[in-house]
């Protein structure tokens, strides 16, 4: 296998990874919410949790490395717009990850307080969720733009 390929290889398991976590950890946190229970909230939160810091973050520190790496071995330079986008698309979904770990911690701790105390969710749960579930809008559409850009790699003239 070349190192094209390698990187490549790379660089297209992390960005599965990434679409492929987040669209799954988005569709049990909804299931589980939906469901109003807090024992099933709490033990879905607790795993969307482990998964998150296991795979995404995982994918997340590997994909600018494999990215850099590609873009340099075939000789694209980084002000190329289809790469300058990427990038900033990335930070843009970066600026929504980061609190979305946070409030899935929260939901997780909510949810399990709720559970040992025999108590309802918390109206703070609520509010969370649905900030958290907002916040998985701008950050899904700016990945499946990533992705578009990746693909098609169109002419962007950003004047750089």
């Amino acid at each position: 296998m070349t190192l094209y390929l390698f990187l490549k290889y790379l660089h297209l398991m992390g960005a599965t990874v990434l679409l492929g976590t987040g669209a799954g950890i988005a569709f049990f946190m909804l299931m589980a919410h939906l469901t109003g229970n807090p024992v099933v909230i709490a033990g879905v939160a607790r795993i969307v949790v482990i998964a998150d810091f296991l795979f995404t973050a995982t994918a997340v520190v590997a994909q600018p490395i494999t990215g850099v790496a590609l873009a340099w071995h075939v000789g694209y330079p980084l002000s190329e717009g289809w790469i300058v986008l990427p990038i900033l698309l990335y930070l843009f979904t970066g600026a929504f990850w980061l609190p979305v770990v946070w409030i899935q911690m929260r939901l997780r701790t909510l949810a399990a307080g709720a559970v040992a105390a025999g108590e309802p969710l918390p109206r703070t749960y609520h509010r969370l969720f649905w900030t958290w579930f907002a916040f998985g809008f701008p950050a899904f559409a700016a990945v499946l733009g990533i992705f578009w850009l990746m693909i098609a790699r169109p002419a962007i003239d950003l004047g750089l």
